[in-house]
This record gives structure tokens, sequence and C-alpha cells, in this order.
């Protein structure tokens, strides 16, 4: 028994550890176009031709020998996000990430043989011509990649004054690019502030909208309430935005009555204005909602307070509006519903929205549209009846020019870099998309 027992002491382990196999992929294809593998960070990138559908593709890898994959290559898989693949071999793996883009459909695009600015990310296309040019009857020149069709036809003359939907298409899958032509170089977009100049803008979320709306609109002019007061033109201006991030109360220089008059006077004539942030509450001054009716529910941090969303990322809901020209293109993670702030991400929370259940004799949005004169588009992310809160909404009126208020907390241009948070919000995309979008929809309604 004992030199059983010394026999079985002694056996060994059969397995042994295999430190040398080859885990790396030699090729990543898919219908025919191969990727671009980066074997540092093990991103994959393949770009297909518009007109693909990517919910179903079936990609071809190029495995080192005996290595296996986790997804099965021989069936078609999903890549309307990025697919993850991990490699294995002996006792080694390797993670991939696959990312499928769609080359965009339009080549070029002109008027009259100046070219266009195409922002494929947000499918807007915009046209500077010169001064007097009559918009009513132009034809553009129109270049587009294989096989894709545009409607309506390029050879067919448009009425540009206000903007054109153009819808490209190929195989079942179209695209809807919007068209914004101006031909004054007085601009008919200006960005409001507190500071004598855009240069001077301290306040971090302004200052990162602000370069945002100037990247996005070159020929914008930055105009500051001193300028109003002391009795500068708007009439030119089709819309006004002022994001206003730097308190929870209005600062004197919007209160002046020279001001306030103008601003009045400017949407009578038919101006529009993009109000956001903390710029909400200025809706009752402006005599835009009744007198008692303007935001209920103010609040927010400023440094060094604030704080780190660990638990969730952060969204609205716009069920039943899907249509407002405000949402196209958004990211959605379902139907009527976009993330607008990532978890981990530092936020300070500025808020001026309508409490609608509990406060200010609303209840409901039905009541709150009957109280206010307002259109409610979008709530939290909970809160599918649009009958909880206010954070974004309209104001059209005949003879007026329409006002548009973003009064979320998510709405957040700048991630204080603080510690243990993220400053790469992952949505920042949206909130540029519905900011576009809401430019560019009160620019087509006055």
């Amino acid at each position: 028994m004992v030199l059983v027992m010394l026999s079985f002491g002694c056996k060994k382990d059969s397995s042994t550890l295999n430190l040398d196999a080859e885990v790396q992929l030699t090729s990543f294809a898919i219908n025919g176009v191969t990727g671009e593998i980066n074997q540092g960070s093990g991103d994959i990138l393949i770009n297909l031709p518009f007109g693909t559908d990517v919910s179903s593709l079936t990609p071809v890898l190029g495995l080192p020998e005996q290595a296996v994959s986790s997804m099965d290559p021989g069936r078609p898989h999903n890549f309307t996000g990025p697919v993850s693949y991990r490699i294995t071999n002996g006792n080694l793996y390797k993670e991939y990430l696959v990312t499928v883009k769609i080359i965009p459909p339009l080549v070029s695009f002109s008027i009259n043989g100046v070219d266009a600015t195409i922002d494929h990310g947000n499918k807007s296309i915009s046209v500077l011509l010169p001064d007097g040019t009559d918009l009513s009857n132009l034809t553009p020149s129109i270049a587009l990649q294989q096989d894709v069709t545009v409607s309506p036809s390029p050879n067919t003359a448009q009425n540009f004054v206000k903007p054109v939907l153009y819808t490209l298409s190929k195989g079942g899958v179209s695209a809807v690019y919007q068209v914004n032509v101006i031909s004054n170089s007085i601009s008919q977009y200006a960005f409001l502030g507190v500071a004598p100049s855009r240069d001077m803008i301290t306040n971090s979320d302004e200052k990162a909208a602000a370069d945002w709306f100037f990247e996005t609109y070159p020929e914008a002019d930055y105009i500051s309430f001193q300028t109003i007061e002391t009795g500068m033109r708007l009439s030119n201006y089709k819309v006004i935005w002022w994001h206003f991030d730097s308190s929870q109360s209005l600062p004197d220089a919007a209160l002046n009555p020279n001001v306030i008059n103008a601003l009045k006077a400017y949407r009578a004539n038919g101006g529009s204005l993009l109000l956001t942030s903390y710029a909400t509450i200025y809706l009752e001054r402006l005599g835009i909602v009744p007198a008692g009716k303007g935001p209920n529910n103010v609040f927010g941090d400023f440094l060094p307070a604030g704080g780190i969303e660990f638990n969730s990322d952060w969204g609205i809901s716009f069920k039943g509006r899907e249509n407002h020209p405000i949402f196209r293109n958004l990211e959605t993670f379902e139907t009527g519903k976009a993330y607008l702030l990532e978890r981990g991400t530092f936020r300070l929370n500025h808020t001026a929205w309508w409490f609608l259940p509990e406060w200010g004799g609303y209840g409901n949005g039905a009541n709150w549209r009957q109280q206010t004169g307002g259109v409610n588009l979008a709530s939290e992310a909970w809160d599918d009846q649009l009958d909880g809160r206010v954070g974004i909404a309209e104001w059209p009126a005949a003879g007026n020019g329409n006002t548009l208020i973003i009064a979320f907390g998510a709405y957040d241009w700048y991630s204080e870099p603080q510690a243990g948070a993220s400053t790469a919000n992952r949505y920042m995309n949206n909130i540029r998309i519905l900011t576009r979008n809401a430019v560019d929809y009160l620019r087509g309604t006055n």
C-alpha cells in the first residue's frame, strides 16, 4: 500500500502551458474588402460601399494555425455597432474590436462653381454664395458614388431660399442630406454672450459650445448683450443662440430694458432664438411665456462641486415626437430615446426645466402646453408620455420667430477633468447633432 501511495504522489500533470502560440489575425475581410488591422490596439476598421446592409455580414478571418475565434466566422453577424472577437490559441488569446463604416454616398456638391461644405455625420450640406445671389432658382452639380441615385434630380433647379432635402439611395438603403444655401456675407447666425468678445468667454462649457458653433457655421457672428444695448441691428440674423451656463441667475446685461426690447422686437419681426442651459430662464423676461410660467426647477452644481454618475448613462425621451426635425440622425438606444451624457463623466448637472407632476399646477404635459403656450418635445428617458419633465420645447407663433430651448443637465458641452472621471463623453456627437438640427430648424421656420 505504501508503494501504491508513493506511485500516486509522484504522478505528473499531463497538461502543459503553451505560451508560444500565435494569436494575431493575419487578415480580416468582408465582401472582398480587406480591413485595416491595428495589432497594437486590436482595432479593425473596414470601409464598405454605401448601400451595404451592415446588419448581416459574413467576415473572412485569416487565423494563425490552430487558433480559433470566439465568433463563428462562417456565420453572418450584425455590424451596426462595433463587434468584438477573441482569438485563442493554446493558453493565449487576443481581443479585437471590428468597426464597419459606410463610405458616404455623396462625393461633392456645388452651385454656380462654389463647392459646398459637406458634413456626412450630420447629413448636412452648406453652400456660401456671393452677395445678392438669387436663391430661388439654382441647379446644383452633384457627384455620387457608383450606382447611387439622388432625388430630386441634380438636373432640376430648386428654390434654396429655405433648406432643401436630397435623398440618396442604393440597394434599398437611403440617406437624407439637408442643403443650406446662404447668399449674404452678413451672417444669418449669431452666438450671444455676456463677454465683450468671443475670445473673452471664460466659462468652459460656453466656450466649448462657441468653438463648435463657429467651426460649424464659420460665417457666424459673435454678439454681446452690450452691443445690443447700444443699438446693434439684429434684423439680419435668422437665428441667435444664447448658451448660458455660468449662473442660475440671469446676468444684469441680459436684464437691461434696451436689450429686452430689442430681442422682443427681433422675435416679433421673425427672428428665432435658441436658449440652452440656464438661458431657458430668459423666456419669462422676454414675454415668451406668461409671468410665473418660466422653468420651475432650476438647479445644478459649480466647481469644485459636481460629481460623477457611475450608475447609468443620462438620456432623453422624445416618444411621439420622433419625426420632429431636431431629432433627425440622433444615435438612439431605442425608438424615441437617446443618450446625451455617458456614465463616469464628471458633470455639473446645470438644469433649468419644468417639473410637472407636483409643482406649478401643471400635472401633465397637456396642462403645461395650455398654460405656457409651448410645445414640449422631450423629457427624461423614463418619461415616454412626456408628462414628467419638460427638457426640450419650442414656442412657434404666427407672425413671430420661433423659440426653442434645451434645458437638460445632460446637455453638457465640457467634461471637467476631475480625478476618477472621464473627459470623453461618447455621446457628445448627439449633443452636436441635436444643436445643429435645432439651429437649422429655426433658420427654416422664419
